[in-house]
């Protein structure tokens, strides 16, 4: 069996950076990686992401956006993420079931009972060994999503959860941490100001103590 990691965070943390540096580093010894991501790993995924992500108007109802980051959730954990830890490989994963806590839970205020059977029934019960959570003052946040957006040249990038107010994107931070303040066994908090190269370092070192992934 597989190692499932996730990294978590709100936007502009760094998730994809470290991702990319973590599959360097495991890949390098020897270990197969799958990275993947939420929402958007499978080519229904990818139907859904359009929806959930772009700015429409109107835009999806609170409880409709539950339904469907579940709906891309059941399709990606069967397609891509149960089969890679079926094969023992590693498994690293840009958001799942805590990003529905804290953004459907923590940021539209939906009940937390509900969110948690959603989750239940959307990955029949497989949870990450390891929670990597990127944490960062959301208005150093934003300004890195929106400098990301600008140095990619098209406004499809900044997505409508990005443009929330900015005491959406504190209830966010505030709902991560008390979800890793609940699980500090699963958890692993990591200063997101630090440079690509902590950051990696960091998880690595969290990583080597819980699991079965080794050095060299």
């Amino acid at each position: 069996m597989g190692t499932f990691i996730t990294i978590e965070g709100i936007e502009g943390s760094g998730k994809s950076t470290l991702i990319r540096g973590l599959a360097a580093v495991l890949e390098s010894w020897g270990h197969e990686v799958v990275c993947t991501r939420e929402p958007g790993a499978t080519e229904i995924g990818r139907a859904l992401r359009s929806i959930l992500l772009k700015a429409v108007d109107p835009a999806p109802g609170t409880l409709t956006e539950v339904f469907l980051f579940a709906a891309d959730r059941a399709q990606h954990v069967a397609e891509v993420i149960r089969p890679a830890l079926a094969a023992g490989k590693v498994v690293l994963c840009d958001r799942y079931t805590d990003s529905t806590l804290a953004y459907q839970g923590g940021g539209r205020g939906v009940d937390r009972g509900l969110l948690e059977t959603m989750n239940e029934l959307a990955t029949s019960g497989l949870k990450p060994e390891r929670v990597l959570l990127l944490d960062l003052d959301p208005e150093t946040g934003l300004r890195r999503a929106r400098n990301r957006c600008e140095q990619e040249g098209t406004g499809e990038s900044w997505t409508r959860f990005e443009a929330e107010e900015l005491a959406f994107h504190q209830r966010l931070r505030d709902c991560f941490l008390a979800l890793a303040a609940s699980e500090p066994g699963r958890f692993q908090i990591i200063d997101a100001t630090r440079s690509p190269e902590e950051l990696v370092a960091s998880a690595m070192d969290g990583i080597l103590a819980l699991l079965d992934v080794s050095r060299p």
